[in-house]
This record gives structure tokens, sequence and C-alpha cells, in this order.
């Protein structure tokens, strides 16, 4: 069988990485880059610790803050007027998992204007051009989106979300900078740190996963239950181990897809503006029990990673369990809500929920194949 990996053409990793930002565009001979982001991290000083190195190197820039947290159709479309009154030649995408999938969307319509309705991108999208180069600084350890050929887009009118897979899609260059990441309020950190370890763990069982994709994910659940903790009271060492593991997740999970918990998460956030990381927090140990059967060994490997004890002595329904409750514990030692009605989930909208999750692209690469019954009868049981 053959397998595909792609990955950023560059990555720069450590605290000061942002001074690299100016020195790829002048490398690369960009002559303007607009730069998306978002108003809270334009106004809490975060976006200008990297428009400064513009500054400082001379290079032409101008900001798009209209980001939205879940972004939307509408703030694609205007991100691609943006850029083109801008008259940039690249893109520079400051933030967490919207900004990112936002300036994603935007670079891919400019260079292939056919799409500009943007729900046609849908699914696995039929592009034929590279996007806009992007480089991407992220500033939350979470989404990975840096490093990624996936982007997820709002549809508000229809209440939904739909995910896009396009190799077009993926920044030339990323800027993993925890510096950028210090000032996350334990929140964000918990509920990106969440997001980080379900695209470790999906990715590790899910369909495609082989060989090169089940090491970086293993690497990265230890990296991340080391690290969270940590993170999360906002210690110096749990940030950067959060910096790296998020990225080696991505480095996997974008190559071979996620699964069902992420195929749930994404109608909560379309309903409900539920952040991500903390709908997939809710979600994984149900989702991980509900798979255990169909995932051989890999749940006794997951609960290594994950720091249990003993775990070689567990014969395997144990061990799978180990597994599901380590993550369970985890989530709530990071406060994490245990049920969907904590996220403000009504019972009346489970039907259409389950429908949404049944028709997301991430449900494909499930290893246990679940109907749309069945995924309602998971939301009903974690309700």
């Amino acid at each position: 069988m053959v397998h595909r990996m792609i990955l950023n053409q560059t990555a720069y990793f450590g605290r000061g990485a942002v001074a690299s930002v100016p020195d790829e565009m002048r490398a690369k001979g960009y002559r303007k880059a607009l730069v998306v982001t978002d108003a809270v991290l334009r106004g809490n000083g975060v976006a200008d610790r990297v428009t400064s190195t513009l500054d400082a190197a001379g290079l032409a820039y101008e900001v798009f803050d209209q980001v939205m947290p879940n972004p939307t159709i509408e703030a694609v479309q205007a991100g691609v007027k943006a850029f083109e009154a801008a008259q940039a030649d690249c893109l520079v995408a400051i933030g967490g998992g919207s900004p990112q999938d936002t300036c994603k969307a935007v670079g891919i319509i400019v260079a292939n204007p056919e799409f500009a309705d943007v729900r046609s991108l849908e699914g696995v999208a039929p592009t034929t051009r590279p996007s806009v180069p992007i480089i991407a600084v992220p500033t939350t350890a979470g989404t990975a989106a840096e490093v990624t050929i996936n982007y997820v887009i709002t549809d508000v009118e229809n209440r939904r979300k739909f995910v896009c897979v396009d190799p077009h899609d993926i920044p030339l260059v990323a800027v993993v900078d925890p510096d950028l990441m210090d000032g996350m309020p334990r929140s964000l950190q918990v509920a990106t740190g969440m997001d980080a370890l379900t695209h470790a763990i999906e990715g590790y069982t899910t369909l495609a996963a082989w060989s090169l994709t089940d090491a970086l994910h293993l690497t990265a659940i230890e990296m991340i239950a080391r690290s969270l903790p940590a993170a999360a009271r906002g210690e110096a060492d749990g940030v950067e181990g959060m910096a790296v593991g998020q990225y080696v997740a991505g480095m996997g999970f974008s190559n071979v897809g996620l699964g069902l918990v992420h195929a749930m998460a994404h109608p909560l956030g379309a309903f409900y503006d539920t952040p991500h990381g903390i709908a997939n927090g809710v979600l994984l140990p149900g989702v991980m029990a509900f798979n255990a059967d169909h995932t051989g060994e890999k749940l006794r490997a997951v609960a290594r990673a994950m720091g249990v004890d003993g775990v070689e002595g567990l014969n395997l329904a144990e061990a799978r369990k180990a597994a599901v409750d380590a993550v369970a514990t985890l989530a709530r030692s990071l406060d994490v809500p245990e049920r969907l009605r904590d996220l403000r989930v009504r019972e009346e909208d489970l039907p259409a929920l389950a429908e949404a999750a049944h028709a997301d692209v991430c449900a494909g690469g499930n290893p246990r194949p679940a109907s749309q019954e069945e995924i309602l009868a998971l939301y009903r049981q974690m309700f």
C-alpha cells in the first residue's frame, strides 16, 4: 500500500522563532502580506509581536482582523476582498484554529476563484492551484492548523460546519513560538490541549493509520499527557511541550484523518458555538469506549503513553478500559465538563446533531462504522 505524507516546506520551533517571519518573506521575495488574525489578538498585543518584526524589517503588510471563533463563510469572503484590496502576494496567519482556517480558505479562493462560494470546497476539495503562500504563526497549542491540509468553516445559514481537505492549502512555513502561547488563559490552554489529545488518539486509531503516523501519534499522546496539566498551570515548560506535541499530532492526523469524536463535535460548534476542544474533551472517552473492540492492542499503547502503570499485566479489556479512564481522569482534572447538557446542548436537538455527525467527513475514518442511530445513541448516552 502507498502512503502519502504532506508537511510544511519549512517549520521553526522555539522561543523567539517569530523573528523568522520577515526572514522567510525576504528570502522568498514576497513584497506585501495580508495578516489574518482576530480583534482579540490584535487588541491584546499578541499580533503586534509578529507584525513588529515586519515593521523592523521594513516589510509592507495590511491587517484583516474580522475573524471570529468558528469562522464563517462570510468572514472568508471578506478576507478574500481584503487580500485583493491590499494587493498582497502572501498571507501571514496569526492565531489559533479560527484565523488559521480562515487564512487557508482565503488563500485557496484567491488562487482558485471558481470556489468563491466557499461551500463548494467541502470534503476533498477539487482545487487545481496551490494556495497563496501562507506563513502560519499559531498562538494556541492545539489545533495544529499550521501543519495540516484541513480547515473547518461554519455555514451559519444552514447551522452546520463543514470540513475541507486540500493538499493545496498547507502553509508553506510554520512558525511555532511558545512565547506567543504563554499568555493563553487556562480555559484556552485546556480547550486547545484537549483538541490536540483528541487529534493524537483519533489519528492513532483511525482506519488509515500506518506505522509512521502511529509513531507520531504515540509520541504526541505522551507529550500532551505530560505537558497539558503543566501548561494549564501556566508553567513555561508545559507550554513548550504542548507547542511541539500538538504539532507532532498534526503531522500525523493531517495525513490519515480523524474519527467520530470530531464528527460529533463539529455540529456542537455549529449549533451552539461550543469551543471545539471542549466538545472533543466531553466526547472523547465515550467514543473511545464505543470503538474499543475495533482497535486491537492500540488502546493498551494509549494507556501506556498516558502514563498508566502496569498496563502490560492487564488483559485486553482491562487495558482498553484503562486508556478510557486515563483520558476521562485527565479531562476531569482540567475541569472539562462530563456531560453534553453542561455545554447547553438541548435534548430535542440530538437527532439533528446525529444527522450532521453521520454526514461529517471525519466519520468515515472511525475504526468502528457507526450508523446515524448509533451516533444518536452515543449523544444520548453522553447527554
